[in-house]
């Protein structure tokens, strides 16, 4: 049997292997999904790849911590962070993983559950859309816009549309995969 992915993933074995194993598949782990919503923002303006090159030196500076310990990052903390290559140095960025922080804290502090939150936006079933070609899937739709609306008005930052989709199908929230794909 031949594999066959989605158009947009290239032969790239970081990229191949994002495909494979973590696209479009559910996941309701906490710790995760604050990972994935912070990182799609880092992405804004660059390329998916660009990311998850970059990914490990983000889990060391950020996501091996508790979302807690993340929130409590000061500015000059961040700031240092600048002059590691292995990050995106974009200060507006590294400061929106620690206002994202404080913003799911705030949340949660509220009473929310913030993998209910998200998962309760598909009656928690991932939702499996009609994707014959990836370049048909929308680039964002009226949930991850009110999705966007929302997070924005609880505190987080880089959280536009586009980006929330991203996100909704990096977490399995929707499932993408083209319909052909080996992994859908």
């Amino acid at each position: 049997m031949t594999t066959q992915r989605c158009g947009w993933c290239s032969n790239d074995p970081l990229y191949m292997a994002y495909h494979d194993h973590e696209w479009g598949k559910p996941n309701h782990d906490e710790k995760h999904l604050f990972e994935m919503i912070c990182l799609e923002g880092q992405q804004a303006g660059l390329s998916w790849i660009t990311v998850l090159k970059k990914r490990e030196s983000y889990r060391e500076h950020f996501f091996q911590y508790a979302i807690e310990d993340i929130a409590q990052f000061t500015n000059e903390h961040l700031e240092s962070k600048l002059q590691d290559t292995g990050l995106i140095r974009h200060i507006g960025k590294l400061k929106a993983i620690r206002d994202n922080a404080i913003a799911w804290q705030n949340m949660k502090n509220q009473g929310i559950n913030m993998v209910d939150w998200f998962w309760n936006f598909v009656d928690q079933q991932p939702l499996i859309n009609d994707v014959p070609d990836y370049k048909q899937a929308p680039a964002q739709t009226k949930m991850s816009q009110k999705i966007s609306k929302t997070l924005k008005k609880n505190g987080f930052k880089f959280v536009g549309p586009t980006t929330c989709y991203a996100f909704m199908q990096a977490v399995g929230i929707v499932n993408d995969h083209e319909n052909n794909c080996t992994y859908r």
